[in-house]
């Protein structure tokens, strides 16, 4: 964090918070509604709960939990006492949580007893097996502290919500203070795990500087205590974490929270409670324009929020986005640098906000270089994006041969995604160096042709991917789900193909789903897809 920026900890924004807008409303979640004064002081009794447990500073307390005002208090309280803060993707099961718990050394889990018909107490319960079969050690998972935010009977090895609430009570506000006080800026604040998509997840480990980063992009999209931002997304992802709960502390903007994302929900409280920023990928933006053509709602209040573009599938949704429901910033950011490490301006052309992925923000550098050689692409040229900032992760808990080989010896991230550096400035994501497909020695950009899927008849969602050929080396499979009532076929698919794109970008295969496997920020998960086309495919 830079000299001139005053050094802040994140566990300190609430009160901060509170201080400046008090009795404004921060938060609105089912019905009910919160102001800044009542948020802070839920974060203040939750630290002293915390304390009052034994979490002791530097300890890891993991945080499983779908959207919702607990999590809040939890994120705050958990940093403001200077522990790290582990969130837990709420889609993950036992195996993954399991390794993420033993990975991360956490010693105490926030847990929510079930949200809908997941039943998270349960699957800790359940966890024992997972422990036992080498993730960690099974007597460390019995030390493992536990505070659920619901339920009916207490249980043993658990703490309820209120339980820990009541036995903070004992804790006095000099102590909690001094906890506060002594928290270092640069210390490490929290994990932000990797999706998992390919491999084990990986622990980004952060301190306190993402403070910085959302001051600027609060200034650049001209963020304000006059704004609601829509947060949907989860929270335990970096975007929503970064976007929904920091956002709202640092700019006093309201934040209207959903446990999960429900476009027909999430569109009735645009109008009900007149929100004015939205954020997501463009799997959230085609639902929600989806089901606004179904059901349509006032949404005039709407006026920007970031829509991750750059990639060819992506364009025409920003592009038609922008018309439905508001003008929307494009940006480029990761788990190991921080949302919005570029980001378009308001007064960007239509053209920068929906096939670029913004201008690198203050404090970042950004190269695109070439793989091979290390040198840096001229502008319109692709090549691997490299970033380096005040912001870039300290590194991988506990796996040193992934943090090298991810960051030079210079402070450059390796992100491991293509790109182009525009000639005016904007840098370009065009995707996963893994997800390219080499075609009898041509490159392919699968974006391209999912692009061009979609644009057909009968296709709703399509997502290309490479599937392994004795005398191409490799071919296009594409899974497609049809537009309801369309009955299209494989061979239909291919032949509006022929003629109209290169033979070579043709896919070889056609799948149809139901649905499609997602992360939980909203990507397609193309790993998966390959496995199932192996296993649905003869070999070639």
């Amino acid at each position: 964090m830079g000299d001139w920026f005053p050094k802040q900890t994140l566990g300190s924004l609430p009160e901060r918070a509170a201080r400046r807008w008090g009795a404004r409303q921060a938060l609105y979640f089912k019905g009910q509604r919160w102001s800044f004064t009542e948020l802070s002081r839920g974060v203040d009794r939750l630290a002293r709960g915390l304390i009052a447990l034994g979490v002791k500073p530097g300890e890891k307390v993991a945080l499983w939990m779908v959207n919702r005002p607990e999590f809040i208090e939890a994120m705050f309280a958990v940093m403001k006492i200077g522990a790290v803060l582990v969130p837990i993707n709420t889609r993950l099961r036992t195996e993954d949580t399991a390794y993420i718990l033993g990975q991360s050394d956490s010693s105490a889990l926030l847990i929510a007893d079930r949200s809908g018909p997941v039943d998270y107490l349960g699957m800790v319960k359940g966890l024992a097996p997972s422990l036992r079969a080498g993730a960690v050690r099974e007597d460390r998972f019995k030390h493992l502290r536990l505070v659920i935010s619901a339920g009916d009977e207490p249980h043993a090895e658990t703490l309820h919500w209120s339980g820990a609430l009541a036995t903070g009570d004992a804790v006095d506000e000099a102590a909690l203070r001094a906890r506060a006080e002594a928290v270092d800026p640069d210390a490490t604040a929290f994990f932000m795990y990797t999706s998992g998509t390919t491999g084990f997840p990986k622990g980004a480990m952060h301190d306190h500087a993402i403070i910085r980063n959302l001051v600027d992009r609060a200034f650049r999209m001209a963020v304000t205590p006059a704004d609601t931002i829509m947060m949907y997304l989860p929270l335990f992802h970096l975007f929503g974490f970064s976007d929904g709960a920091l956002m709202s502390m640092v700019t006093g903007a309201r934040q209207v929270l959903t446990e999960t994302f429900d476009p027909a929900e999430s569109l009735a409280l645009v109008e009900q409670e007149r929100a004015t920023i939205l954020h997501g990928f463009d799997t959230h933006f085609k639902e929600l324009m989806e089901a606004h053509a179904r059901f349509p709602r006032d949404v005039s209040s709407v006026r920007t929020g970031i829509l991750a573009t750059g990639m060819s599938s992506s364009v025409p949704i920003a592009r038609k986005a922008r018309t439905v429901l508001g003008r929307f910033l494009s940006g480029y950011g990761m788990s190991e640098f921080g949302v919005g490490a570029a980001l378009s301006a308001l007064d960007s052309t239509e053209e920068q906000c929906t096939e670029a992925s913004g201008y690198p923000a203050p404090g970042y550098e950004i190269r695109v270089v070439d793989p091979a050689s290390g040198l840096d692409q001229p502008p319109d040229v692709p090549g691997e994006i490299l970033v380096r900032s005040y912001m870039t992760m300290q590194g991988y808990y506990g796996k040193p041969t992934e943090t090298a080989q991810a960051l030079d010896g210079e402070g450059w991230l390796h992100s491991g995604d293509m790109g182009i550096m525009r000639s005016d400035g904007h840098l370009r994501f065009i995707g996963r160096y893994k997800d390219m497909l080499k075609i009898g020695g041509e490159n392919v950009d699968p974006m391209e042709v999912e692009a061009f899927l979609m644009s057909l008849a009968g296709v709703n969602l399509a997502a290309v991917v490479s599937f392994p050929d004795a005398r191409m080396s490799e071919v296009g499979v594409a899974f497609v789900r049809r537009e309801p009532g369309h009955a299209l076929t494989d061979g239909e698919v291919l032949a509006q193909c022929k003629g109209r794109i290169a033979s070579f970008k043709i896919p070889r295969h056609v799948i149809f789903v139901d649905d499609f496997p997602m992360t939980s920020s909203g990507k397609i998960q193309k790993v998966k897809l390959r496995d199932e086309a192996v296993r649905r495919l003869p070999p070639a």
